[in-house]
């Protein structure tokens, strides 16, 4: 199987110029990615270019990732409805270092064998005068204005129409790739489908100013069953960040996905063979409550991302809310964990004065502003119905200090089998 055949069936092709299977043909090319560093970490959005990269290097070839610190305070407009935030060089800087490190998780750099650069230190020597002289008159108006990314971007926002540096973006992408054409050998450029245009653009500038053979591959747009975008939760991006999105959140986002996505998506996001995943498909069509597509994902990406003792971690905080053994692994939970298993729950604050002695656990509860009486309290813990950090509550009598605190800051109380209430120990 060719690199083309095996994006094709795990659905990351979605067009590609003619002559590129001619030239994935020859031995060690060279292709790039670009990436925007709007931030200092990489989001599951970005993980399909990224996961390109990673085949085609396992088809011995090299990947370059481009880090658009000079498109990047610019601004693409492909796929966008309004004009973005732009960024100043040092911010720009940070981000990039930020997602070098992450992409180590995927590439293997040693010996050459994948290169990350940035834009901005080829675009930097430009002065505005040779910019237009060298580049700009190479690219009609009518070539730019009859691209979809720019038709689209002024229609979608014909008010305030679209600024020079917005237009100016495919120009400054089109330098990218002759830059990496002229210094890199690098004649291919991958992209999502929404790239086309400025790809296209890259191509006819190496074309018209060098005489030279480039190509483009491009990816669909990935999205969820439902059809809105992908890796877009109620609270926003899920990072490749643990500091931004905890190792369990981004294990449960997998974990949560749909049947029909999780078919799709573990062809696209882990590494496994056509026979793995075409096994893995019929044993989990026999017996979907198992969910054994949405598991093996799960672990699968959360691994490549994280680690497999994270992936260990999570499990174990997955299974809190219904494992006998809740109570060893609350305490060892870490805090960011802990409040996003318990996100939503109710809560209520004491301060730290309070626990200064031992507190009665039918006194604590039944003032911290929980609505259960003392007497219907009593009656709960005799029938063995409430829960102090998942260890049932055997006496009335039974008191709460200091050393009964989940990560020292918190109590979990437990009514029933599904209702929860958190106590949060406050500074004075």
């Amino acid at each position: 199987m060719n690199f083309l055949d095996e994006l094709r069936w795990r659905g990351m092709l979605q067009n590609y110029t003619p002559g590129a299977k001619k030239l994935l043909s020859e031995k060690n090319v060279s292709a790039y990615v670009g990436i925007d560093p709007t931030a200092d970490s990489l989001h599951i959005g970005h993980l399909v270019s990224v996961m390109i990269l990673k085949h085609f290097q396992l088809f011995g070839n090299k990947p370059i990732l481009v880090v658009g610190g000079a498109t990047g305070m610019i601004g693409d407009p492909s796929g966008k409805s309004e004009e973005r935030n732009l960024l100043d060089e040092k911010t720009l800087r940070k981000n990039q270092e930020g997602i070098k490190k992450q992409l180590q998780n995927f590439l293997d750099f040693s010996k050459n064998q994948a290169e990350i650069v940035n834009n901005y230190d080829w675009m930097k020597d430009f002065s505005f005068l040779s910019f237009i002289r060298d580049i700009g008159k190479h690219m009609t108006i009518n070539y730019m204005m009859a691209k979809d990314s720019v038709k689209k971007r002024m229609s979608t926002d014909a008010k305030t129409g679209m600024s020079f540096t917005e237009f100016s973006y495919q120009l400054v992408q089109a330098t990218d790739f002759w830059h990496l054409f002229l210094t890199k050998n690098c004649r291919l450029q991958f992209g999502g489908s929404d790239q086309w245009g400025n790809i296209t653009s890259g191509i006819e500038l190496i074309r018209r100013k060098e005489n030279g053979d480039a190509h483009g591959i491009t990816c669909p747009l990935i999205t969820k069953s439902d059809g809105k975008k992908f890796g877009k939760t109620e609270t926003g991006n899920i990072w490749l960040d643990p500091k931004r999105t905890s190792p369990y959140k981004f294990y449960q986002f997998w974990l949560n996905v749909s049947d029909t996505d999780a078919e799709k998506y573990i062809k696209i996001f882990t590494l496994l063979n056509k026979e793995e995943i075409e096994t893995l498909i019929l044993e989990h069509q026999a017996a979907p409550e198992q969910r054994l597509l949405q598991k093996k994902l799960a672990e699968e990406v959360t691994i490549m991302v994280h680690s497999k003792e994270d992936l260990q971690a999570a499990q174990e905080a997955s299974a809190i809310l219904f494992s006998k053994n809740s109570g060893k692994i609350l305490a060892k939970i870490d805090e960011q964990t802990f409040l996003d298993i318990f996100d939503g729950v109710p809560h209520f604050s004491i301060t730290k004065s309070q626990l200064t002695t031992p507190v009665n656990v039918v006194d604590l509860i039944a003032n911290v502003g929980i609505e259960i009486s003392k007497g219907e309290l009593r009656r709960l813990i005799k029938g063995n119905g409430i829960s102090l950090n998942k260890e049932k509550i055997t006496s009335t009598e039974q008191t709460v200090s200091h050393q009964d605190l989940i990560c020292d800051k918190y109590l979990l109380i437990q009514k029933g089998k599904k209702n929860y209430f958190l106590i949060i120990i406050n500074d004075e």
